[in-house]
């Protein structure tokens, strides 16, 4: 029977998951499969399995669980293997990368940083900063302006945005970076102009997480800073 695969952990790891229940309807019983110093949280696999919200759920409740009492590579949802003997032999063949991965996150969550910059706020910003700009814009405003000089103050709006977004997403993670393991960038979606994901050490969190106040507070309204963790490290395995 096909198995749902949680996450691998190291087989030295407390395991209390009893009662903690996996996915599917009904929840799926969890248990492990040992290889070596390796181990892997699994349960049967439904049948129909699909992102549920109760599945999504039961499965980062697992994670959870997991990450409160030692290290742990989260796999992501919908994760199946054939049986408990093809988990069996990704442990043993994948062993050394495996452990490598643990070690690395050893004593270290995710957290993820999205930030987005107001249309209306930055707009002013970029007219005040360029005269260029305010030059097309007071034409175009004004009823003298052609509609090559429209085509060109979005042309010129759109650029100095995008060189503005990029020097301020540089500086949030320099900012940070004394405070973290590694990162990983994602492409930002809807209007944000960051999205990345910071590996941090439990015992500069703190200091990570005032620096990342202290940056909100600089932004102030112009800016939207949304910091969420600590997560499992989806993003680092």
């Amino acid at each position: 029977m096909a198995v749902y695969v949680y996450s691998i952990t190291s087989k030295d790891h407390p395991m209390r998951l009893d009662d903690v229940h996996g996915v599917g309807e009904p929840p799926g019983p969890l248990r492990t499969v040992t290889n070596g110093t390796l181990c892997a949280v699994v349960s049967d696999a439904p049948e129909d399995l699909r992102p549920r919200r109760r599945d999504v759920l039961a499965h980062q409740e697992v994670q959870e669980r997991l990450m409160a009492e030692g290290t742990v590579l989260p796999l992501q949802f919908g994760m199946t293997a054939e049986n408990d003997e093809a988990v069996c032999a990704a442990l043993e063949d994948r062993a050394g990368e495996y452990q490598e991965r643990l070690r690395n996150l050893e004593g270290a969550t995710e957290y993820n940083l999205k930030v987005s910059w107001e249309e209306g706020a930055l707009l002013r910003r970029i007219l005040q900063e360029s005269e260029e700009a305010r030059e097309l814009n007071a034409a175009t405003r004004g009823g003298n302006g052609t509609p090559q000089m429209s085509l060109a103050l979005g042309e010129l709006v759109a650029q100095e945005a995008e060189i503005r977004q990029q020097a301020l997403a540089t500086g949030i993670v320099e900012a940070l970076r004394p405070y973290v393991r590694d990162e990983t960038p994602a492409p930002p979606g809807g209007r944000d102009f960051l999205n990345i994901s910071f590996l941090v050490q439990a015992d500069k969190e703190e200091m990570f997480l005032a620096t990342g106040i202290s940056l909100a507070n600089q932004l102030g309204e112009e800016c939207e800073v949304r910091l969420r963790g600590p997560l499992p490290p989806y993003s680092f395995v």
